[in-house]
């Protein structure tokens, strides 16, 4: 009986040992990155009239035109990334060149062609905050912030060719966006994006030689959109452990 009653007290006594918990590795976000990104952009330019005491320039205040143009859309991009938990929030500067041109003939006294209309936006600078959510290793954000470009608009006249003039503005504007990252490695990163940007209107004056008559536009990138694959180097350690 007595050595019953050992057994079972040596039984009771036997201590248990819990698993170890699973070790799950969370990618880190955090830290600074730069690289670079490519794709396209769309934009729509317009112009219009608001003085004209030139001998060549055949539209009247209130006249005017609107065109819409894509090209191809590349450039840098330099950031920093916090990360809390699941969340990340950072902030990035962009610069971009772009190739969105176009050419108006200006039919305005019938079907002869008369001034020749011909603009372009060449490049363009964001600064932005990005908030976004971590999983794994993707992260899915949005953004916004200031949004700058480099407008030019010219005017030849052609029947006959009697002035022509142009002007370069840099316009201010605000962007919006939303994009979607993946840690390759540690360090290397690909993603797409896709951001929508406004800007100011500035006053064009177009008389050249014809000065100081005046030859006057209120002229703007009216938007710029923009769809990009990124590849972004982040400097930095290892994945973080979570327990």
């Amino acid at each position: 009986m007595g050595s019953m009653s050992a057994s079972a007290a040596d039984l009771a006594a036997r201590p248990y040992t819990k698993a170890p918990a699973p070790v799950v590795a969370i990618y880190n976000w955090g830290g600074f990155y730069i690289g670079g990104h490519v794709g396209g952009a769309w934009t729509n330019q317009e112009w219009v009239n608001t003085a004209n005491t030139t001998a060549f320039g055949d539209l009247s205040p209130g006249e005017g035109f609107r065109q819409r143009s894509t090209g191809v859309f590349g450039g840098g991009h330099v950031g920093y990334n916090w990360q809390a938990s699941n969340f990340v929030f950072g902030l990035e500067g962009t610069i971009s060149g772009l190739d969105n041109r176009g050419t108006v003939l200006n039919t305005v006294f019938g079907a002869g062609l008369d001034d020749r209309f011909s603009w372009r936006a060449d490049w363009m600078a964001t600064i932005t905050g990005r908030a976004g959510l971590a999983f794994n290793n993707n992260l899915l954000y949005v953004k916004g912030g200031y949004a700058g470009v480099n407008n030019r608009l010219a005017v030849n006249d052609i029947v006959p060719a009697v002035g022509s003039g142009s002007s370069t503005q840099w316009h201010n504007g605000w962007t919006i966006g939303a994009g979607w990252e993946y840690g390759i490695t540690a360090n290397w990163i690909v993603g797409l994006e896709y951001n929508y940007a406004q800007f100011e209107t500035k006053s064009y004056q177009l008389a050249g030689a014809a000065a100081p008559a005046t030859y006057a536009f209120d002229a703007k990138p009216k938007d710029i959109q923009s769809a990009v694959v990124r590849l972004s180097y982040k400097f930095g350690g290892p994945v973080v452990p979570r327990y």
